[in-house]
């Protein structure tokens, strides 16, 4: 029988390496999907519609937003962002795993209507460390980046409402914590009943 997927909620501030995290993870797991946002941002660089991310107008996503179409959404430095619902409980139901890469105030929201989730903060070693690689990003101007590390204090405070808190000093290290955490989670007593139930036959 095909167990019920596990749904991972990866938030952290902005620039703290949540993205190259959850993509080297999921080379090192299997059964395991990335759930892929929408937002009306534009493009950077290099990024491709369907792909990094689902862009769409203002207009179209606020409709979404009155179908109820997305499982979270959440106004971000003035743009939308929010996960499509049909997706993850697609591929939940299948018994795979879907990690949703979202924001604080989204995972609130999942929290809320997913409270079997599993919550994991990703927290830069310093905000000097946060601020070097946001500008080596290279995607923001110095009004955006101060934005950005006011921003990441009062995220950081929300990390007491998660599960886990991952410090990402070494990213090797910090993917296999990730991958420790998940792999706890999917061998739960709570998580596993009927397998139990079916080795033992009753």
């Amino acid at each position: 029988m095909s167990e019920k997927g596990l749904l991972i909620v990866v938030s952290g501030p902005s620039g703290v390496g949540k993205g190259t995290l959850c993509n080297a993870l999921v080379k090192n797991i299997d059964n395991l999907f990335i759930s892929i946002s929408a937002t009306t941002r534009p493009p950077r660089t290099g990024e491709v519609n369907g792909v990094n991310y689902i862009f769409m107008n203002q207009e179209n996503f606020e409709e979404k937003i009155e179908e109820g179409q997305f499982l979270e959404w959440a106004k971000v430095y003035n743009n939308y962002y929010g996960t499509p619902k049909e997706f993850v409980i697609e591929k939940l139901k299948e018994g795979k795993d879907v990690i949703l890469e979202i924001d604080i105030q989204g995972a609130a929201q999942v929290k809320k209507n997913c409270p079997n989730g599993v919550f994991v903060f990703i927290a830069p070693p310093s905000l000097e460390e946060l601020r070097k690689r946001i500008i080596n990003r290279g995607t923001d101007n110095e009004e955006s980046i101060n934005l950005r590390l006011k921003s990441a204090k009062e995220e950081m405070r929300a990390s007491f409402d998660y599960d886990y808190v991952i410090i990402n000093d070494d990213l090797d290290k910090a993917v296999l914590k990730l991958q420790s955490v998940i792999l706890a989670e999917r061998c739960k007593v709570s998580r596993n009943k009927d397998k139990i139930l079916e080795i033992i036959g009753d």
